[in-house]
């Protein structure tokens, strides 16, 4: 699909906002409603600032900031000058965020209120904060950056750099699960094209209202949240507040999105933390919810639920960043929930593959969007799996200042190497079956794959999540479990086991010393059901619990090198 004459920031600045100037565009969910013709205002206001500093095109121009309708109208800003964007990530740590305002060589940077602690002294450019366009003097302390006055700046249009698609409008650093974050170039046409795509994909329109809670300075947000909403003239909201669920739910209902992202994590743990429970509840559906017939009945009506807390209007609930686990997507596809699969990679803007309505197939990442070439290549013509390389107009330029890398990351003859293991069935459905770097070899040469062994580990109700390695040629699990929920479990068993005493501090050792019992019971249950659902080679040989949550990428993917 062709979506621009020419896809560059300037062309879809001037199709948008002359086709949609009185649409709503950017708002906050308790704030006041805007329109694109606002968002033009906003975004003129930043460039002619940006101009004023100096910036030119090619320049970098970093955004630290959480989601806000300033943060779209800044990135359009820039992109309109001819600007190279450095989306940052509001999790990154103060010395990855020092980091990569180094290595990017940004000569500005708009930053949030909130955010504004992250940064050090060491980064001497212009700082301007997001929410107003005040220029941040040096040294400006954190208390003090609330009360810089707003410039009167002027809101007329500025002229948009002479744009080609080839040039290079974002540096997005990953979040990496390896410990290594990497400068991904991507350019106008790797972008738009891909927004483009995924609007075949998936058709989206000016009545749509996207709500969303991912950051916009990852790919999949930016890419499908923001410029597929752009694109559509759609209207998008934020949130000013954490989004707890005593904030999430009255603006679910306030706002009746149809269309939200989400990573797995969160579906997952609605799953888990909701829709179990409350089937476990009760004994006769607890007893009922094993019996397939009746399992599917019960996941309709507590989908149903589930559908009408998101406000009831959703028509495209997409997940992406992770594989999702197959009994939640189970649930979903029993509950007719609207949901959607996505497979894709910064470095490729970041769609290669999804799967929406008829097409979903539990497991599976969904199918190659169209125009993406995709092949499977194996190591012997013998293999069921092989890595997932990509060809295609949204595949990246390379990796900022590290040419080796890039050159590591590129075959031969052109195609991006994703670092994924998978396999393409007959009707074209791609599965994942996991990272190249964390596929463990047996002891006779079998493929073991973590991931998988994780997804049946992660099945397990008591169980919040999990990680698989080796050690010392032994498959070890890492469990963390639902410890509060553990606790609740024995008390009921075992009402007076914890209160006997009537000193207080043995009370206390001994609950503590009875729930450890407890927990290493449980474990040893764990390890004899999911063995028993595994080949005998990825048989795990030892668990652990892992008392506290794995330490996450902002992406919500457990940093595997710390553990292994």
């Amino acid at each position: 699909m062709k979506l621009l004459d020419k896809h560059t920031i300037p062309h879809l600045l001037n199709f948008t906002f002359t086709k949609y100037a009185q649409n709503d565009g950017f708002s906050f969910v308790d704030g006041e409603q805007n329109t694109y013709e606002d968002l033009q205002k906003d975004m003129n206001k930043i460039g002619n600032l940006l101009i004023e500093l100096g910036i030119q095109q090619g320049d970098k121009v970093a955004i630290l900031a959480v989601n806000s309708p300033e943060w779209v109208a800044t990135y359009m800003a820039i992109g309109a000058l001819g600007a190279i964007v450095v989306p940052i990530l509001p999790d990154f740590s103060d010395k990855e965020i020092g980091h990569i305002l180094e290595h990017s060589e940004a000569k500005a940077l708009f930053v949030s209120e909130k955010l504004y602690t992250k940064l050090r002294d060491s980064f001497s450019e212009k700082i301007i904060k997001i929410e107003n366009q005040a220029l941040v003097p040096q040294g400006t302390a954190s208390e003090e950056i609330k009360n810089l006055p707003t410039p009167n700046l002027s809101s007329q249009k500025f002229p948009y750099a002479e744009v080609n698609e080839d040039d290079l409008l974002a540096i997005i650093y990953t979040s990496g699960t390896t410990g290594s974050s990497k400068g991904v170039m991507l350019t106008h046409k790797n972008i738009l094209w891909n927004v483009a795509q995924g609007k075949t994909f998936q058709p989206i329109n000016e009545k749509d209202r996207f709500f969303s809670i991912l950051p916009l300075s990852h790919t999949y947000e930016n890419t499908v949240g923001m410029l597929m909403a752009f694109a559509s003239g759609s209207a998008t909201y934020y949130l000013d507040k954490l989004p707890t669920p005593r904030v999430l739910l009255p603006a679910l209902a306030k706002i009746k999105p149809t269309i939200m992202l989400s990573v797995p994590l969160v579906i997952e743990k609605i799953y888990k933390g909701k829709v179990l429970k409350e089937i476990n509840s009760k004994v006769i559906t607890k007893l009922l919810y094993k019996i397939r017939p009746f399992k599917k009945i019960l996941n309709k009506v507590a989908g149903k639920k589930l559908y009408e807390s998101f406000g009831g209007k959703l028509h495209f609930f997409g997940i992406g960043g992770a594989k999702l686990d197959t009994t939640v997507e189970r649930f979903l596809l029993d509950a007719n929930f609207p949901y959607a699969i996505g497979y894709g990679m910064t470095e490729t803007a970041p769609l290669i593959a999804g799967a929406v309505g008829a097409i979903r197939k539990v497991g599976s990442a969904g199918k190659i969007v169209d125009d993406i070439k995709l092949r499977i290549a194996k190591n012997k013509p013998s293999d069921k799996t092989g890595e997932i390389q990509v060809k295609g107009l949204n595949v990246m330029q390379g990796y900022y200042k590290a040419p080796h890398l890039t050159e590591e990351v590129f075959t031969k003859d052109g195609w991006l190497r994703t670092g994924d293991l998978g396999m393409l069935d007959k009707k074209g459905h791609l599965s994942i079956k996991g990272r190249i770097k964390t596929m463990i070899v047996g002891a006779s040469g079998e493929n073991i794959y973590p991931e998988e062994i994780e997804s049946v580990i992660n099945k397990i109700d008591i169980v919040l999540e999990s990680l698989v390695t080796e050690r010392g040629g032994k498959l070890v699990a890492m469990v963390h479990l639902n410890m509060e929920e553990l606790e609740k479990q024995a008390k009921r068993l075992h009402k007076n086991v914890l209160s006997f005493r009537k000193d207080a501090a043995q009370r206390k050792e001994d609950a503590q010393k009875y729930l450890q019992e407890k927990a290493e019971e449980k474990l040893k249950e764990i390890q004899t059901i999911v063995n028993q659902e595994l080949n005998r080679f990825s048989q795990i040989q030892q668990i652990i619990l892992q008392p506290n949550p794995f330490e996450k990428t902002p992406t919500q993917k457990v940093k595997r090198f710390l553990y292994t």
